[in-house]
């Protein structure tokens, strides 16, 4: 058991060590270059003027098609024109005065085939604007610091003393600022989780983002024609969709869903299936809302791999406006470019390395398997892979193609050439699953910190609230003005199954911090540092 509990924590430690790693190597660097001798010729390779090299090639090989078409086109007119006399110009105008009926034919059918192909075209679906869940008062939630988490789950009678370490040590590493909120339920000695108090959480997360999002919007319920929610561990009945229709007296033919036991990357899926709904019926507004349940769903026992969600998941959630409204495009934030889906529930390792189970004294938790790093990345390959010839710019796909046709048919022993997706996206909004999946997403995507930072600071600010982390970190970009009009925003969410899910959103103007983000209270004071290790 003992094994297992160490293999659940593993992540957290390698990230740990790799860091000191990169950290004294990055210092090594800076030695040697002061006591060595500088060369005669600059050090092209680590120059960094080579970025502007590999900037000038994107451009000139993106902007290839056009630079060779148009001048050879307006030469080829020009030429055209130039070789025709008066007595040609007259005959083709008495030539098109004839025929008429031609001219008329040809137009017309011109007409039906743009017609066609404008109403064939899939319909626009615009973000109009989001809302996060932000306790109020302790009534809603409350911020338990680490020595106060510690304490209660030492007086609670649940634990062992080398559980209650073993949580230490993982609330050392996890990433967690001390105002990150659990459940009133979760806070009392002893804990008393109960469907009441379940279903209250769920009231207060979804009807406070929904209450903010009416709000921020001017849309009336009535309003709305989709309604998706999605919550992995909770599924009451009637069903949460079912609660806020109650709550709102939304109409009675709205088309509702509600999403359960698909992991932290939910919130895509959800505004995927509501994008095709929206494709199927025309002038209408769905509304999507992500959340996950703490109350019923918190760990009692002694199992390590089942203690780590404990130290990581926390109250939180999100509530998303989508519209295929023309009109709305004036007012909307967000138009959506891709989704991207990506599932491995196939393959057995990757089904089960997310899994709720009994652990062998019957009490229910969540393992998390020593393997979730390799079969995210793994996931994260494939789904890359389809995203790719989506967002790259031609010249990353002629490099990467290049590069794939010279290891498999010719054999040369290259390294796997990584595309460069900050030439595709401006922000990165990476699922604040904990800190080593952080840690390795910038590694392997070539990242930089600041690429990173939303979702660190999220993670930091209110832990990981499942598959509403991916809405926080878009607004902590957001409040700090970094989104300007056509910055392209990648969305990347893991979760059980296993799968890995990707949005793309073109913004439609420079977003202005606002008063009502989830952020306003705090985003002066980030970004923080976040220490390696906390004492506790």
């Amino acid at each position: 058991m003992a094994k297992g509990g160490q293999g659940g924590g593993g992540p957290d430690q390698d990230s740990s060590s790799l860091f000191h790693q990169r950290s004294s190597l990055i210092n090594g660097e800076k030695l040697s270059l002061q006591i060595t001798k500088r060369p005669l010729l600059p050090d092209f390779l680590q120059s960094v003027n080579l970025r502007y090299v590999k900037l000038g090639y994107h451009h000139l090989i993106t902007h290839l098609v056009p630079l060779v078409l148009i001048p050879g086109l307006l030469l080829g007119i020009l030429l055209e024109v130039g070789s025709l006399g008066s007595d040609d110009i007259r005959q083709l105008w008495e030539n098109l005065q004839f025929n008429l009926v031609s001219v008329i034919t040809c137009s017309a059918l011109v007409v039906f085939v743009a017609t066609i192909y404008f109403m064939s075209r899939p319909r626009p679906i615009y973000l109009v604007d989001f809302a996060c869940f932000v306790a109020k008062d302790e009534s809603q939630a409350m911020k338990v610091p680490f020595n106060e988490f510690i304490k209660r789950s030492r007086n609670s009678g649940f634990f062992d003393p080398k559980s209650i370490e073993f949580q230490e040590k993982i609330m050392e590493r996890s990433g967690l600022s001390e105002s990150t909120y659990l459940p009133p339920a979760l806070c009392t000695i002893p804990p008393c989780p109960s469907m009441k108090a379940a279903r209250l959480e769920a009231e207060t997360v979804m009807y406070g983002c929904l209450d903010e999002l009416f709000e921020k919007t001017k849309v009336k319920p009535k309003e709305i024609g989709v309604l998706v929610v999605n919550c992995s561990l909770f599924n009451p009945t009637p069903s949460l969709s079912a609660m806020i229709v109650n709550k709102y007296k939304m109409r009675g033919n709205i088309r509702s869903y509600n999403l359960g036991g698909m992991g932290c990357s939910a919130s895509l899926i959800s505004i995927d299936l509501a994008k095709d709904i929206l494709q199927l019926h025309g002038c209408t507004y769905a509304i999507v809302v992500s959340t996950e349940n703490i109350t019923q769903n918190w760990y009692f026992g002694n199992r390590r791999s089942m203690l780590i969600p404990n130290c990581l998941f926390r109250v939180g959630g999100a509530a998303i406006l989508l519209s295929n409204k023309r009109k709305d495009k004036r007012r909307s934030k967000y138009k959506l470019k891709h989704v991207v889906r990506t599932h491995k529930g196939a393959d057995d390792k990757s089904y089960q390395c997310v899994y709720q189970e009994q652990d062998s004294e019957g009490k229910m938790g969540v393992v998390l398997s020593k393997d979730l790093l390799a079969i995210a990345g793994d996931s994260l390959k494939t789904n890359i892979t389809t995203l790719g010839p989506l967002v790259l710019p031609l010249s990353e796909q002629i490099l990467f193609f290049a590069n794939l046709v010279m290891r498999k048919l010719f054999n040369m022993k290259l390294k796997a050439y990584i595309p460069d997706f900050k030439l595709a996206f401006d922000h990165f909004c990476i699922h604040a699953g904990g800190r080593a999946v952080i840690d390795e997403l910038e590694k392997h995507l070539l990242l930089t910190q600041q690429h990173c930072e939303a979702s660190r600071m999220t993670l930091h600010r209110f832990g990981n609230t499942s598959s509403s982390s991916v809405w926080y970190e878009l607004a902590y970009t957001e409040a700090k003005g970094r989104v300007k009009k056509g910055n392209q925003v990648w969305q990347i969410s893991f979760g059980s199954g296993f799968k890995c899910n990707s949005a793309v959103w073109q913004s439609l103007h420079t977003i202005k911090p606002s008063k009502h983000s989830p952020w306003a209270h705090c985003i002066d004071s980030y970004p923080v540092k976040v220490p390696q290790h906390v004492q506790i």
